[in-house]
């Protein structure tokens, strides 16, 4: 038995190390010194002091336990690195949105409305806008599709009963020079930034000069479950203003952080793979009854599928009426 025991550890524990050096040499290499044969040469370091303790240390179960300490260093600095609101921004995140409450009114600085000749070439405009919380009367979600049909680009967006409407898009805050990277997307290379714009701006941006293909779906919310979902974006727009985040492709991305938001207002669901592979996510909100089930699904998706609407659509003032009719 205590043989048995000891190999399970064994292999358990070299899962470990294994999955750990992998982590913490690329954490060292991407996150490390800005000079690349310094932050190389401390990843082979850490490589060579692990597998000098799995050569030199016996029995191997010791030298595993042995080797995890330099994980677990790198994993304690890995942790201290902090984010920082003063970068040399990309124009379109050069500035963060901030909230201030007045009752039932609510005054956004830094509402993003930029005019869009391509997707690099655009007039900025960042406005100041007033909405009535009273006046909410539901809450839709966009799925953008670039490419692969696994992965999508989730934006919420409020519906006012006065033809406002308010989307917010979770993304990666990048510097000028800086492309987004799915696997530096694991690392802390990007800080986390709420994009609180007009929908002609974000929707738009991606119909239109992005060739993305783009759904609405009105989530079945009542305009109370709306009213506090915005709320609390809200509250996390105001804080990442002051106490800037890092964004995480697993756990601090476009569709988790949704989720965190949804579990503070008490209306998130039981964690499903589909929030991580999340672009079947309306395929998950159809079995739970969160969109329409008058419709098939697949009639359903089809209908909600408003790129056509968006391009045609284009500057116009009335893009978000534009863009649900028929729905």
């Amino acid at each position: 038995m205590r043989r048995a025991l000891r190999i399970l550890a064994t292999i358990a524990l070299s899962m470990l190390v294994a999955l750990g050096v992998a982590w913490a040499t690329l954490a060292l290499w991407l996150d490390g010194p800005q000079s690349a044969p310094l932050a190389g040469t401390l990843a082979l370091g850490l490589v060579i002091v692990i597998v000098l303790s799995l050569a030199l240390i016996r029995p191997l179960l010791g030298g595993l336990a042995v080797a995890i300490f330099p994980i677990v260093i790198v994993a304690l600095w890995w942790t201290s690195i902090p984010p920082s609101n003063s970068r040399d921004w990309t124009p379109d995140v050069a500035r963060t949105a901030r909230a201030t409450f007045d009752g039932s009114h609510v005054t956004i600085q830094n509402v993003r409305n930029f005019n869009y000749r391509s997707e690099n070439d655009y007039d900025q405009r960042w406005e100041t806008r007033t909405y009535d919380l009273d006046r909410i009367q539901g809450v839709d979600l966009f799925l953008s599709f670039w490419g692969p049909t696994e992965i999508a680009h989730t934006i919420v967006s409020w519906d006012f009963d006065d033809g406002q409407h308010l989307a917010i898009s979770i993304e990666t805050r990048k510097e000028k020079g800086e492309s987004y990277s799915a696997l530096r997307g694991f690392f802390r290379q990007y800080e986390l930034y709420y994009v609180v714009a007009d929908e002609r701006d974000l929707v738009g941006l991606r119909t239109n000069h992005r060739g993305e293909q783009v759904y609405l779906y009105r989530l079945r919310a009542t305009p109370a479950q709306a009213r506090a979902l915005l709320v609390d974006y809200l509250d996390e727009v105001n804080s990442l203003a002051d106490h800037p985040e890092w964004y995480n492709a697993l756990t601090q991305n476009c569709t988790t952080t949704i989720r965190g938001h949804t579990q503070h207002i008490g209306a998130a669901g039981s964690f499903d793979w589909r929030m991580l592979a999340n672009g079947h996510l309306d395929e998950l909100l159809y079995e739970r009854g969160q969109i329409d089930t008058s419709l098939p699904f697949a009639d359903l998706k089809q209908r909600s599928d408003i790129t056509v609407k968006a391009k045609a659509a284009d500057d116009s003032p009335d893009f978000s009426a534009k863009i649900r009719q028929g729905l």
